[in-house]
């Protein structure tokens, strides 16, 4: 297996363990009225996300194998949102708004509607109504 693809293996299956332990510990604490859960895992792994970009932007490089393993496999096993709350700040810092409406907009409301037919779809599939 390709180093790189090992260290995204290794993170991811660290990232996800502690997805699971930080939301299972939120929902202990807090109520299941709300997705507290996955709403403070998002906003943590956001910032995690933005800690490293913003060290390694100032002080040192963040090499491909700290990329994969850290921001790639540990924090996409955490939360993607991350990456996409990354990738639309680079939108708005290069001012490209109409890619940042496209991205933000397509990505909440494509996802919406594709976890509804995912739904209609399974439920078709299952015999269930």
């Amino acid at each position: 297996m390709q180093t790189q693809t090992l260290l995204v293996a290794v993170g991811g299956a660290l990232g996800s363990v502690a997805r699971y332990w930080l939301d299972g510990a939120v929902y202990r604490l807090l109520p299941a009225t709300f997705p507290y859960g996955t709403f403070i895992v998002n906003v943590t792994g956001c910032l995690a996300f933005g800690l490293l970009i913003g060290v390694a932007g100032d002080r040192l490089t963040l090499g491909s194998p700290a990329r994969a393993l850290l921001l790639v496999g540990l924090l996409g096993g955490f939360t993607t949102f991350s990456s996409f709350a990354f990738e639309t700040f680079t939108l708005a810092r290069q001012a490209a708004w109409t890619l940042l409406v496209m991205n933000v907009g397509g990505q909440v409301l494509l996802g919406l509607l594709a976890l509804w037919t995912g739904v209609v779809v399974g439920r078709t599939i299952g015999g269930a109504a």
